[in-house]
């Protein structure tokens, strides 16, 4: 395993990592998420991903049964959670979701009472929220790192903007501005690696931890003859993704990207994390494998990324049509 610092901050992620969104609690229940947290950790991984709204708090309490579990030492791996959504969907009262103080403190004391944690390594701002003050965000997050809950702050799918906005106002207080940020980061998607966040890299050093490096599955082909029965994009409420996902253009160009791992002796979705990885700005890419040889594949990623040569990158730019990661 690799491990990259997070950002500019002292802390260290394997390159890889593991995360519950879409797959605890609805195609993961205790025992198979044990074996695969399991195996993560025996392969290095030390940084597990995690928030308040995936599966309404369930997927936070199953990570927490296993690591109750586990022998593992507390110092040797990470994990995080995220505020925002709230737990309850439509029906969250309003103080219930958001990034108010109320709701992030509250938000966090419930996070390590699910997880059975007396803190989180990495906590993030789920999304952005244009109602709620920077200044309070800030002073919320420094609270908690203050109160010893939360090591590092970071963002979720925020603009550069408001990211930017984040660290003056961090450092007009000389408090503690994000450290991270969590962007959806794949073949895709990747306007905000590429472009928008150029300058948050060159200035305040933001790390990453991407999600969906395999586009919600669209990146290993088993959408490219239909929807297989128990995959993602079969599971009720998920018609969303579904129409994300099955886009015919992107799937005559994820069939071309199957010739090129072909010709490499690998498979697509192995190609696909470890052309994300590729990038020196991601600190780590979130895997969200559902059995044990989907996870045992992916992490032959780290062993595939430095053997991606100019000439194999053009070859994957030529057929996504896209220019080539900065």
């Amino acid at each position: 395993m690799e491990y990259r610092r997070l950002g500019k901050a002292g802390l260290q992620l394997s390159v890889l990592s593991y995360g519950s969104w879409v797959t605890f609690s609805q195609q993961v229940g205790d025992n198979s998420a044990d074996k695969l947290m399991g195996i993560a950790y025996d392969n290095g991984i030390n940084f597990f991903d995690n928030a308040e709204a995936y599966a309404g708090g369930k997927s936070e309490e199953i990570m927490g049964r296993v690591l109750k579990s586990k022998n593992w030492d507390r110092t040797s791996y990470c994990v995080s959670s995220k505020a925002f959504f709230g737990l309850y969907g439509a029906n969250n009262k309003p103080n219930q979701k958001g990034l108010s103080r109320k709701h992030l403190m509250e938000a966090c004391h419930q996070a390590l009472q699910r997880m059975q944690l007396d803190y989180l390594d990495l906590f993030f701002c789920h999304r952005a929220d244009p109602e709620t003050p920077m200044e309070e965000i800030v002073w919320a997050m420094n609270t908690l790192i203050q109160q010893g809950k939360i090591l590092y702050w970071g963002t979720s799918e925020w603009s550069a903007a408001e990211i930017l906005e984040a660290h003056a106002v961090a450092k007009d207080l000389r408090l503690i501005g994000p450290v991270m940020e969590q962007p959806q980061y794949n073949l895709f998607e990747r306007q905000k690696v590429e472009s928008d966040y150029l300058q948050v890299f060159n200035t305040v050093g933001m790390g990453t931890t991407i999600w969906s490096p395999l586009a919600s599955g669209l990146l290993t082909g088993k959408y490219n003859a239909g929807i297989p029965d128990g995959s993602r994009l079969s599971l009720e409420n998920y018609s969303w993704l579904k129409e994300r996902v099955m886009d015919p253009a992107k799937l005559e160009k994820v069939q071309k990207l199957s010739a090129v791992a072909k010709e490499l002796s690998t498979t697509l979705s192995t190609l696909s994390i470890a052309w994300a990885i590729h990038n020196p700005n991601v600190t780590t890419a979130i895997l969200g494998a559902t059995k044990e040889t989907q996870l045992l594949e992916n992490l032959k990623a780290v062993e595939l990324y430095p053997q991606l040569t100019p000439e194999i990158m053009a070859e994957i730019e030529t057929i996504m049509g896209t220019k080539p990661q900065s």
